[in-house]
């Protein structure tokens, strides 16, 4: 299958679109993206619908949209405007490793299905499960997400690839999944398979004893080598160099051609319904709830607190708990609530651990435990509880930081920055000690401080103990749903300047945040009406002041139209403007790769100085991106205002490449405009934060997952378009596993340099662990880095589900309109054998009542429900996440008498001893 854009799946293909193709970009069929997309959106909503109905409401979204799908599946609690972002932005991330797999695994075979690699392609998919299930366990999403969308892909090459379809083959082959199931009549290195083909689009090129007899084959692909084995398929296409040899041509899918136009149509549906069988098995391993958290559906964002614990915060250190009190107390029950909470401690010289929990109380009696105590010498180790901070919480998160002193792990800061950029996550400071004296040559002060908060989009408040609880305002304003950013800009050094924003119908709880000393500032709104900052309750706005911090909300009935802030100030500040609203975009900067499968990979890095530069920009709208008209994509210098326009295509699946011929000298961000065509009223974005370029490159590659207790060796390539030198490498993860790596490379302009870096995870290291990885190259004032994500995995031995045998059925159900007086039951038996243990049993399908009649292994349980409800499905997960059913159904005609007990119960038990068959 052809690689696609970064893009998301066409939202109006939820469900039945109809299949077209494997295409390269801009091909306008069905591609790894359209394929995953539709898959992932159709099990998304199924278990939108499972969850809607187990909390008695119904799931009824207005639209195809990620938004009102959001919407829809969240219920009740979302009253009000609720974002796709984080659905957004999974999808997203999920598209990025399936399309990545056919740059980074072009030249192999396992990965695509090709030469006939079936039981090494097997192995990828089963081991990523097992990785995925793993990761979800230990509520690691991004790292699930990541690994899904890499064998997501090898699963449909299958299709693609082999001779599957083409030997008639309807439903997807259960065996890729599950290990302990055999894959059989495998075509032997010296079974020939193909006919020769001249033109190289023959049909059916496939010989005919190879269908007969059913052999399974796939086409053999030669990226630098023509060489393959007599009488072989061929993968087929210009950059497969064994499609010249005899037998010529070949047999991918990739593309709908006249002469495998029916063969085509026929990989497109089974990749789809293998998609789904995929993404079901991992469902039921994992549960619904934990299903939509891996895919972005969640009531809200997170709420994370980095908290300072060091003796000198023994007095606010009580301020900041009833500050996370108040917080925690004030969404509790309300759709702000938030999905998870996080509370990072750290004192010097130790940090963490970190807490995750979805439960208020439990974060509440957690905080509580917090006490002062340690330190001594002021600076304190900030930067490593922010460092957990954002490697734990998801992308996009706001994250809360409340100390009294400077980092004493300032050699981190270059760190944060790269973490901060490839999460997009925002970084507040809550300071109250900016008077104190820095005792420690090594550490960093304030000023950092902001310049995180700044690069983060942030907030850097300096405020007094007693200040602290005004200072909650600012977070209940940031740690909401659907928050847009309109406008950020920073003066360094300060001086008198106007900004001005759009505002549209769709924006609700407008607030414009100053920060700066010796300031004052003018709003005007769009009628020309004014209010000065002097006014702390005027025409326009509602104005307060907490430390260093002007906050202003704007009047619920706020004239949409274009608004201006005119600062007068000769000391550095910075203004941005917030809102609520459903209109919203998230990017990525990529670059182009090609090959047999083209696409675009996302940089894990700045984009390259001097270079033009491309961005993948998704846009979500109040009635998805087809209600949104882009007008302009700018590149917006942070300090001055300047701007680069860039070029913009639309891609036909919501999303828009931008593309710029340059990129602009220091730190910038990106502003989309538009119009809102449900209102017709202008709207401007803005991105949170800070990029800049480099000349600096690095590429990486994650290949497989780490084991406990093993090294595992990373190998790396520098770049510079700059001028040559000695670099200096250095790497830091965030789990402080042990790390040798290559510490400096001597680079020549355009030309790559290699280096190996090895990690060793301890022993006791938990499978379902994630690292993160900061690599960086530096000389002088240029740098640039790479953020990798490792998964650490037992090795995984326990392939078998537990096996489910139903003992006794009790069915003296009557005719269909008689059920309702009647009742049915099943008895089974559920062993895991010598595997690792039975995790959980649960009804996946049935409106009955499911009982443990006995625990232990085996375990037995008892079904018993209304004639009406006449399925039954029993779910039995182990500890890896294997998944074994026990399924009964008594579907019967209305108008035909029911078959008698002894006949049924026979026939019952004769069918319903099995081990799982994946859906």
């Amino acid at each position: 299958m052809m690689a696609s854009l970064l893009g998301l799946a066409v939202f109006a293909m939820v469900l039945s679109g109809p299949a077209l193709a494997f295409v390269p970009i801009g091909g306008g069929g069905s591609t790894h993206v359209t394929i995953t997309g539709n898959a992932l959106l159709q099990k998304v909503m199924e278990t939108c619908k499972a969850v809607a109905e187990n909390n008695d409401y119904e799931f009824k979204p207005t639209g195809n949209s990620p938004e009102q799908i959001v919407q829809a599946c969240l219920g009740p609690t979302a009253t009000g405007d609720v974002s796709g972002a984080k659905f957004h932005s999974a999808l997203q991330e999920i598209y990025v490793q399936n399309g990545l797999v056919d740059r980074d695994f072009v030249n192999s075979a396992p990965h695509h299905f090709n030469s006939e690699a079936f039981f090494e392609g097997r192995s990828l998919i089963t081991e990523g499960m097992a990785a995925i299930k793993a990761n979800i366990r230990s509520e690691n999403f991004k790292a699930a997400r990541e690994a899904l969308g890499k064998i997501l892909h090898t699963v449909q090459d299958f299709y693609s690839h082999s001779n599957w379809v083409e030997l008639g083959y309807t439903d997807p082959y259960p065996s890729l999944i599950r290990a302990d199931l055999p894959i059989e009549n495998i075509a032997d290195i010296n079974t020939p398979t193909c006919s020769d083909c001249a033109s190289g689009t023959c049909p059916d090129p496939i010989l005919p004893t190879v269908l007969e007899n059913q052999k399974l084959t796939s086409g053999y692909m030669g990226i630098f080598s023509s060489t393959k084995p007599d009488g072989k398929c061929s993968h087929g296409g210009v950059s497969d160099l064994t499609s010249g040899i005899r037998p010529r041509g070949g047999i991918h899918k990739d593309e709908r051609r006249p002469d495998n136009k029916f063969y085509y149509d026929a990989a497109v549906k089974v990749a789809t319904a293998a998609s789904l069988q995929l993404l079901e098995d991992i469902r039921l391993a994992a549960g619904d709830d934990d299903f939509l958290r891996m895919m972005g559906i969640a009531r809200s964002s997170v709420l994370c607190f980095v908290i300072d614990t060091t003796g000198s915060m023994s007095d606010d250190i009580d301020e900041a708990r009833n500050v996370a009190y108040e917080i925690i107390d004030s969404k509790r029950g309300t759709q702000d609530e938030p999905s998870e909470y996080i509370l990072v401690p750290f004192n010097d010289p130790k940090f963490g651990p970190v807490i995750k929990t979805d439960d208020p109380d439990v974060m509440k009696k957690e905080i509580s435990k917090l006490t002062a105590n340690g330190g001594g010498d002021h600076p304190e180790m900030c930067y490593s509880g922010i460092q957990l901070a954002l490697t734990t919480a998801p992308a996009y998160s706001n994250i809360y930081v409340f100390t009294d002193a400077t980092a004493k792990d300032a050699h981190l800061k270059d760190t944060l920055v790269a973490l901060i950029r490839s999460t997009k996550s925002t970084v507040n400071f809550f300071m109250t000690g900016g008077r104190r004296r820095r005792r420690s040559t090594r550490a960093g002060t304030f000023n950092d401080y902001k310049d995180l908060a700044l690069a983060s989009g942030g907030q850097a408040i300096e405020v007094s103990k007693n200040q602290l609880p005004q200072a909650t305002a600012i977070i209940l304003d940031t740690s909401t749903s659907a928050l847009v950013t309109v406008l950020q800009q920073a003066r360094n050094p300060g001086k008198p300047d106007s900004f001005s924003f759009d505002v549209d119908a769709s924006l609700k709880n407008i607030t414009i945040y100053i920060t700066g000393s010796a300031l004052t500032f003018t709003l005007t709104n769009p009628n020309a009406a004014t209010q000065s900052s002097s006014q702390t309750s005027g025409a326009l706005a509602a104005i307060s002041t907490v430390g260093n911090l002007w906050r202003t909300t704007l009047n619920t009935d706020r004239a949409s139209g274009t608004w201006q802030i005119r600062i007068t100030s000769n000391n550095p500040y910075t203004v941005k403007v917030t809102g609520q609203s459903t209109i919203a975009f998230i990017y990525d900067f990529v670059e182009e790769f090609g090959g047999p499968h083209p696409g675009y990979a996302v940089l894990t890095g700045r984009p390259q100085a001097g270079q033009p530069a491309n961005l993948m920009l998704p846009l979500m709208g109040r009635e998805g991106s087809d209600s949104l008209k882009v007008k302009e994509v700018s590149l917006i210098s942070v300090s001055s205002s300047a701007s680069v326009v860039a070029n913009t295509t639309s891609m036909g699946d919501g999303s828009i490449l931008v593309t710029v011929s340059s990129v602009p000298e220091g730190e910038f961000v990106i502003l989309l405009k538009g119009t809102d065509t449900v209102s017709n009223t202008e709207f401007q974005r803005q991105s949170t934060t800070q990029m800049s370029v480099s000349k600096v490159n690095i590429q990486a590659i994650v290949s497989s997952s780490l084991e406990p207790g093993k090294p595992f060796t990373l190998p790396f390539s520098v770049l510079t378009n700059g001028a040559g030198g000695d670099f200096t490498i250095n790497a830091r993860n965030d789990r402080d596993f042990k790390m040798d790596y290559t510490k400096s490379l001597t680079l020549k302009p355009g030309e790559y340099s290699d280096g190996t870096l090895t990690i060793t995870p301890p022993p006791e290291t938990l499978s379902g662990t994630d690292v993160t990885l900061t690599l960086e190259a530096s000389r002088g004032a240029d740098s640039n880095y790479a953020v990798l994500r490792f998964s650490v995995l037992e090795k995984i031995t326990d392939f078998f589900p537990p096996v489910c045998e139903i003992i006794k059925i009790v069915d003296a159900c009557p005719h269909v309109s008689q059920c309702k007086d009647y009742v049915w039951e099943v008895s089974a038996n559920i062993t895991d054998g010598n595997g690792t243990g039975i995790k959980n049993v649960s009804l996946n399908q049935g409106n009955g009542t499911l009982t443990e009649v006995i625990g232990g292994d085996p375990a037995q349980y008892h079904y018993n429900a209304s004639c009406c409800a006449e399925v039954f499905e029993m779910v039995a997960v182990d500890q890896i996440g294997n998944v074994g059913k026990c399924f009964h159904s008594i579907v019967r005609s209305a108008c035909a008498p029911a078959p008698k007990l002894s006949v049924l119960l026979i026939l019952s038990l004769f069918f319903s001893i099995f081990i799982l068959r994946p859906n």
